[in-house]
C-alpha cells in the first residue's frame, strides 16, 4: 500500500491472440487515470519485452513489467539485456522484470531447454541478473543449474568473463511462483512477487513462507522492503452471472489443459483453495475434448473469489477484500475502457 493507504493498480494486456493488438490508447489512459504499471506476458507467440518498447515510447512515466518472461526463452544475461535496454529507452526507473519458470511443456516442447530444477535454476537466473545490473566485475556465477562461464559439453575452452557495455540501471526483480519452496526464495532473492493463485485470504499460507525468506535474506528484509503484485480479472456487468459465465473459459482452459495432467500448477492452486473436486472434474473433461463441458464445470464461486464482477457498486465493495489481502498492488486484467475507469475511481487513485 502506498502512505495514503491506497492501493496501487496495473493493467495487464497479456499475450497476443492470433493477431497482435496493443492497445495503446487503453494504456495512455491508466496512465492519465495514475495507474502505477502495465504488464505484458508471453506463451508460444507474442513476446513480452517487445511490445514494452513500443509502449515506451508512447507513455511518460508508468512503470513497464513483464508479467512474466518465461525464464527458458532467455539467457540471463538476454534478459538482463532486454530489461536494461527497454529501461534505457524510457528514460530509466520504469522496467519491472518479471520472471516465471513456465511449466514442462513449454519449457521442452518450445523452447527446446531441460527442464531440470527449476528451483535452482531460478536462483542462478536471477543472481547472475544482478551481477550484469551491478557491474562491479566480469560476470562469472558457478551454479547448480547455470554457470557463467560456459565449460559444459561442447565448450571451446576460450570463454571470457565480460562486463555488460551499457551502464544499467539497478531493474528491480519479481518472480512468478506459487509453491512452498518457490514463494521462499522468492521472498529471499527479489524485489517483488507476482503470487500465483493469490486471493483474498490467501496470506495465511503465504506469509509464513515469505517471512521465512526474509529471514534467510538476512541484512533486515522485510514486507517494507518487497512489493506483492497481485492480478485480477474485472468484468462490468449488471448481470453478475452472465459475467462470470464470461471468464468460465479461461479457467477451463489453464486448470484443464494448460500443463500435463499430473504437472498443472493451476489446477494445483484451485486444489489447494479448495475446489478439488471441480478441478479434477474440469481436467478430465477438458483433456477428453470435451471442452464446453469443462467450461460447464467451472464454479461460480471459484470465478468469483479471484476476480470482480458485476454492477460497479458489488465490485466496490468486493475491492475492500482485496485492498486487505496483504497485496501492495493489483492488476486490472480487463481490455474493456469502462473497467479500468471503474477501478480507478473505486481504488481512488489520483
Amino acid at each position: 500500500m502506498d502512505g495514503d493507504g491506497t492501493m496501487k493498480l496495473g493493467l495487464s494486456i497479456g499475450y497476443s491472440r492470433a493477431a497482435l493488438d496493443i492497445p495503446v490508447k487503453l494504456v495512455q489512459r491508466a496512465e492519465e487515470l495514475g495507474y502505477d504499471s502495465v504488464w505484458t506476458a508471453e506463451a508460444y507467440g507474442s513476446d513480452a519485452v517487445t511490445p514494452l518498447a513500443y509502449l515506451a515510447a508512447l507513455t511518460q512515466r508508468i512503470k513497464l513489467g513483464t508479467g512474466i518472461m518465461q525464464l527458458a526463452a532467455r539467457t540471463p544475461a538476454n534478459a538482463a539485456m532486454s530489461a536494461a535496454t527497454v529501461d534505457a529507452m524510457a528514460g530509466g526507473g520504469r522496467f519491472i522484470a518479471g520472471i516465471g519458470v513456465s511449466g514442462p511443456q513449454i519449457v521442452e516442447g518450445w523452447y527446446g531447454q531441460p527442464w531440470g530444477r527449476p528451483y535452482y535454476r531460478m536462483k542462478d537466473y536471477v543472481a547472475i541478473m544482478r551481477k550484469i545490473f551491478a557491474r562491479e566485475a566480469p560476470v562469472t556465477h558457478e551454479g547448480k543449474e547455470i554457470s557463467l562461464p560456459f565449460t559444459g559439453a561442447g565448450s571451446s575452452g576460450l570463454a571470457k568473463p565480460l562486463k555488460s557495455i551499457l551502464h544499467m540501471n539497478p531493474i528491480p526483480i519479481y518472480l512468478a511462483t506459487g509453491s512452498e519452496s518457490t514463494v521462499k526464495l522468492t521472498a529471499e532473492i527479489a524485489d517483488g512477487w507476482l503470487p500465483m493463485g493469490f486471493v483474498p485470504g490467501a496470506m495465511t499460507e503465504y506469509r509464513p513462507w515469505l517471512e521465512e525468506g526474509f529471514r534467510r535474506a538476512g541484512n533486515g528484509k522485510g514486507f517494507k522492503d518487497f512489493s506483492i503484485h497481485a492480478s485480477v480479472h474485472v468484468e462490468i456487468d449488471n448481470d453478475v452471472r452472465a459475467a462470470l459465465d464470461r471468464l468460465k473459459p479461461e479457467v477451463a482452459l489453464y486448470v484443464g489443459g494448460m500443463g500435463h495432467r499430473t504437472k498443472n500448477y493451476h489446477n494445483d492452486i484451485m486444489v489447494r483453495r479448495g475446489f478439488g473436486d471441480a478441478a479434477k472434474r474440469i481436467q478430465e473433461l477438458y483433456l477428453a475434448g470435451r471442452k464446453n463441458e469443462a467450461i460447464a464445470a467451472v464454479p461460480d464461486e471459484w470465478v468469483d473469489l479471484k476476480s470482480l464482477v458485476g454492477p460497479p457498486a458489488r465490485i466496490k465493495e468486493r475491492f475492500r477484500a482485496w485492498e486487505d489481502s496483504g497485496a501492495d498492488s493489483l492488476s486490472v486484467r480487463s481490455l474493456h475502457p469502462e473497467a479500468i475507469e471503474v477501478m480507478a475511481k473505486i481504488a481512488r487513485l489520483n
